[in-house]
């Protein structure tokens, strides 16, 4: 159902799939399919079934709620949550047998806390920040929070299954900073298995690391963009044996023929150099459509890139289709796999100045969601 706008993002789960299977392949060792974030705007459960039925051994999400849900739709294997403030729900975490991560001494204790409450010890990942200087418990502050998760290993309160830390610069391969953080990593792990810890797995690669930088594969990979067939280095996805899962389109809504001179949508900054015909697109900003693509972001229609015409609305934008033959009802692909002449979603994320990241997650609103492929559907 698409409320008579055509507009719609098409997520193919069979990519997915596949996508899981190349880089489990690749890496030939156990791999983490990050899921979060609504799997990536491709949806969070579709997306986890996909994943798996490619091979993925675990499932990786940022916050517990996106870990219950997948338990809440029936999925029973591993999980790792690991982005939590005071007082999240490390119980409800452990009664549904999702692995938690945590980055500081106070979190360790509410953990512990949970485990004796409710009797069940809880698997853990301890996260050292190596220089990203986001998440992640700093080296000075590091062999405390180790010591802490010892004894509470050695209390029984928890099993220490991880250790692990993200890169800041991994899709460039080159950087200095990639081989600084692995030394840091390196010397957090040793001093880890020196306290005991020495069952736990390492895991350091995202999905740029997973693709580029074989050193930093250690016991598991992490990855998450690929998954869903994206270049993590802004390339080609097929270059690394990768397809994209999202394509997103919409109906012309109207066409209008409109003189020379004719300005287009707010503020005018799109003017018609001659007499022309304008296709109106019912999807805009409210939807994830970003501002920033007015008079820069590709479409094809009618079998043509065009470029988008003035600027970008709130529930709309506009095409200036000259006098090819375009009518209401007409497709528009506003980024795709790049298979049919279609713009992805790499060159909105050049024209708009951003990341395809930000794109496929972003994107939704009035948009409906449709799925193709049978790789893990039930």
């Amino acid at each position: 159902m698409t409320n008579g706008t055509g507009a719609e993002v098409v997520v193919d789960l069979d990519a997915i799939a596949a996508n899981t299977a190349v880089l489990r392949g690749r890496v030939g060792r156990p791999l983490i399919a990050v899921v979060k974030a609504d799997g990536y705007g491709h949806g969070l459960v579709p997306a986890a079934r996909a994943a798996l039925a490619g091979g993925a051994d675990q499932l990786g999400v940022a916050v517990l709620h996106e870990a219950l849900a997948l338990r809440a739709a029936g999925i029973t294997s591993p999980v790792l949550a690991w982005l939590h403030g005071p007082g999240a729900d490390y119980a409800g975490a452990l009664a549904a047998d999702v692995e938690v991560s945590v980055n500081a001494g106070w979190a360790l204790a509410e953990v512990v806390a949970a485990a004796r409450a409710t009797g069940r010890p809880a698997r853990l990942h301890l996260f050292l920040d190596t220089g990203l200087s986001r998440e992640g418990a700093p080296v000075t502050e590091w062999p405390a929070l180790v010591a802490a998760a010892a004894q509470a290993q050695a209390d029984g309160d928890v099993t220490v299954v991880g250790l692990w830390s993200h890169l800041a610069y991994a899709d460039a391969p080159m950087h200095p900073t990639i081989g600084a953080q692995v030394r840091v990593f390196e010397e957090g792990v040793a001093l880890a298995r020196a306290a005991g810890l020495t069952d736990a797995r390492r895991h350091l690669a995202n999905s740029a690391a997973t693709i580029a930088l074989p050193d930093t594969w250690y016991d598991m990979v992490r990855p998450g963009v690929a998954v869903y067939g994206l270049d993590p280095l802004g390339g080609n996805a097929a270059d690394h044996g990768l397809r994209p899962a999202m394509t997103v389109r919409a109906d012309v809504a109207l066409v209008k023929r409109v003189p020379a001179g004719a300005g287009v949508s707010y503020g005018h900054t799109y003017a018609t150099s001659a007499e022309t015909s304008l296709a109106l697109v019912p999807v805009g900003y409210a939807d994830g459509v970003p501002r920033a693509g007015g008079n820069h972001a590709p479409v094809l229609a009618a079998g043509a890139v065009r470029t988008i015409a003035g600027r970008v609305c709130m529930d709309q934008f506009v095409l200036d289709v000259g006098d090819d033959l375009v009518a209401p009802g007409d497709p528009v692909v506003l980024w795709g796999p790049g298979e049919h002449g279609e713009p992805t979603a790499q060159d909105w994320a050049d024209a708009v100045g951003t990341i395809h990241y930000e794109l496929v997650t972003r994107i939704g609103g009035r948009f409906a969601r449709r799925y193709v492929g049978s790789a893990g559907a039930v």
